[in-house]
């Protein structure tokens, strides 16, 4: 057992967390709003042991590197972040965490904003809480996920991906509202599937991108329009008095939640695309978190006949797209996506052929 090779001990439990893709809902979940995502077909798995010593060990199989750390040293920025940002959470909430084995592995791509990093929070948070037993509920882990994040890695983000990477599957949207947290499972329109593109194009929400002054312009906005969060603004013409380019970070939010609150009214599929282009335009044009590779992208997969619509997924500055397409149609749309998306100068790579929803 490869567990056993690293840490000389055998593993006391085993758990796992998928990563999650968005149809509707971008940059909404830190304005109080509303969002539409699904977990995808790949997973991060982690299994746990006690520690032989006074230190935690961290070992991932992908990166090939086994971390050691203790409370009084400094949080390595790799993928320990996420893991020692649990933990320290964790203990801040008065629950004492005893040293740990961790044993990683996971085929959630990295850096195409399917939200590794949130399978990774809520794959150890499952795990430490069936180690110790601990009395915390899903949601409450979702949001643990997300303080470890915000405090520990840097990435000032909503709670949807932690959400989403505990909450939902595969077969069927999940519509939360983040603010009351309430969340129902909500079906695909009739008759499609999801086709998920890598654009090739990785980003790193962390690392001097723009994410968290998205969110500080958002934030400001809502200052100035009186209101606690943009959430609170249904009509898109409210915003139009605050100067740019508050003006148009704002009016993306305001559209994208309308956008969400219709597409969970059991629109038909066309419909349903149409407001998945019109999300990929307010990205591009008014929240400006796209780049050429992914509009190059989105704008092929609209072309193709039996694409219904396409979007960029995820945070923004590179990562993947998300097409809703007729029901067996994705491999095909996908090997002519690939070959035109190259053609232009790109490479990219199918991440979800297919995700089977109810026709």
């Amino acid at each position: 057992m490869k567990f056993q090779r690293v840490f000389g001990t055998l593993p006391k439990t085993t758990a796992s967390a998928p990563g999650r893709v968005n149809l509707l809902g971008e940059h909404t979940d830190y304005n109080d709003g509303f969002v539409l995502p699904t977990a995808i077909p790949q997973r991060t798995t982690v299994q746990i042991g006690f520690s032989s010593d006074d230190r935690h060990h961290f070992y991932s199989a992908e990166y090939d590197e086994l971390i050691n750390y203790s409370d009084d040293d400094t949080i390595p920025q790799k993928f320990v972040s996420y893991i020692c940002g649990c933990i320290r959470i964790l203990e801040k909430e008065g629950y004492k965490i005893p040293p740990i084995n961790l044993y990683i592995t996971s085929d959630v791509p990295i850096g195409a904003g399917l939200s590794s990093s949130a399978a990774l929070e809520i794959a150890t948070l499952r795990g430490i809480r069936a180690l110790l037993n601990l009395p915390l509920d899903d949601v409450r882990l979702a949001q643990i996920g997300q303080l470890a994040e915000i405090r520990y890695a840097g990435v000032n983000c909503g709670i949807m991906d932690q959400m989403a990477s505990i909450l939902a599957d595969t077969n069927t949207m999940l519509f939360i509202d983040t603010r009351s947290l309430e969340y129902r499972p909500v079906p695909f329109p009739t008759g499609t599937e999801i086709l998920v593109i890598d654009s090739g194009e990785s980003h790193n929400l962390a690392a001097g991108s723009g994410y968290n002054q998205r969110r500080a312009e958002c934030e400001e906005s809502a200052r100035i329009l009186g209101v606690k969060a943009l959430r609170d603004i249904i009509d898109p013409q409210a915003v139009e008095v605050l100067p740019e380019p508050l003006k148009r970070r704002a009016r993306h939010v305001v559209t994208e939640n309308n956008r969400v609150l219709e597409a969970v009214k059991s629109l038909p599929a066309k419909r349903f695309g149409e407001l998945m282009n019109a999300s990929h335009a307010s990205q591009r044009d008014d929240y400006e978190v796209s780049v050429p590779a992914v509009d190059t992208l989105a704008a092929i997969l609209q072309s193709i006949p039996g694409v219904f619509g396409a979007r960029l997924t995820g945070g923004g500055f590179g990562g993947a797209c998300v097409a809703l397409v007729e029901s067996g149609k994705a491999g095909v749309i996908a090997s002519e996506a690939i070959d035109r998306y190259q053609r232009a100068g790109y490479s990219g790579r199918v991440l979800v052929p297919e995700i089977k929803v109810n026709s």
